[in-house]
């Protein structure tokens, strides 16, 4: 979202216009907030769950007993 100058504002704190050293981002503190955010789960990307995969040495083993 651009300011009245047409320069872009911070995607995090949407105050401060971006800096182009912490693009896209106004300044480290906000960069930083950012990634504790993702890393302590607070942003997720939406999915489906996931079926569990069987177990590597089960799916060896078949591989062995289609090759005999």
């Amino acid at each position: 979202m651009p300011d009245e100058r047409g320069r872009p504002l911070c995607v995090f704190c949407r105050r401060q216009r971006v800096d182009d050293a912490w693009r896209p981002f106004c300044s480290e503190r906000c960069k930083l907030q950012d990634l504790a955010r993702w890393a302590d789960g607070t942003y997720r990307v939406p999915a489906e769950s996931v079926e569990e995969a069987e177990p590597v040495e089960e799916a060896q083993d078949e591989n062995k007993s289609d090759r005999s």
